[in-house]
Formats: structure tokens, sequence, C-alpha cells
């Protein structure tokens, strides 16, 4: 398998870590609260309101950046070593996304998401 496949895994794992993020950091999260834990994650506010937030966004964009690396994968006209510089850019740049937003840096998170974007685009140009 590729580095560009293990990524899609990476990428996939990243949301619920985010996840498990906001629940552990709230310092409340317990048996009662895993009955309903979307009412729970709705009452969270600063840093595991924001791991939440950050969940929310991995799920959001990881069908996209799975979709590009299967259709660069299939169509097969970029070179693997390109795939998979792109695949680890962007995991590196859902890692420091995740990081921005856990420490409340906004301009900074908007700035790193859309160079998240724009390597997901990439893989759609280099698969021409």
């Amino acid at each position: 398998m590729t580095v560009a496949l293990w990524c899609i895994l990476i990428a996939m794992i990243l949301p619920p870590l985010c996840g498990l993020t906001a629940k552990l950091s709230s310092g409340r999260f317990g048996l009662r609260e895993n009955h309903d834990p979307r009412a729970f994650l709705d009452t969270l506010s600063g840093l595991p309101r924001r791991a939440h937030a950050a969940q929310q966004n991995g799920f959001e964009a990881f069908p996209a950046f799975a979709a590009a690396v299967l259709v660069a994968d299939i169509v097969g006209n970029a070179e693997q070593v390109t795939q998979d510089v792109l695949a680890v850019l962007y995991i590196t740049s859902r890692l420091l996304f995740i990081i921005c937003y856990l420490a409340d840096l906004a301009i900074l998170r908007s700035l790193v998401w859309f160079a998240g974007l724009a390597l997901i685009i990439a893989f759609f140009v280099v698969s021409i």
C-alpha cells in the first residue's frame, strides 16, 4: 500500500482523536454523558468546544481528501512520489489545523485550512 493510501487512514483517525480530546479535556465526561454525547458536546466551551469543532471539521474535510487520493491513484497520471508528498503535506496541514484550533489561533487556522484545500485540489491537477 502506498503512503498516500495510508494517509487516508490517518485522516480518518484524526477527527475521533479530536473528539476524545474534547471529552477528556472537559473534565466532566463520564458514563452518564456517554448516553447522549452529542448533547454533552454541545454544552462545552473553551478548549473542549474547539476540539469538538476541529473534530467536526475533520469529518467534513475527510471525504474530499479521500476522493482526491483515490482519483489520483486510479487515474495514475501522477508519479507516486508526488501523490505521497501531497498526502503527507495534507496530513501535516490537518495536524497544524488542529493545533491552531486548540490554541485559538483563528486567522492562522483559516490559512492552514486553505492550504489543505489547495493540497486536495493539487491531487486533481497532478492527475490531469
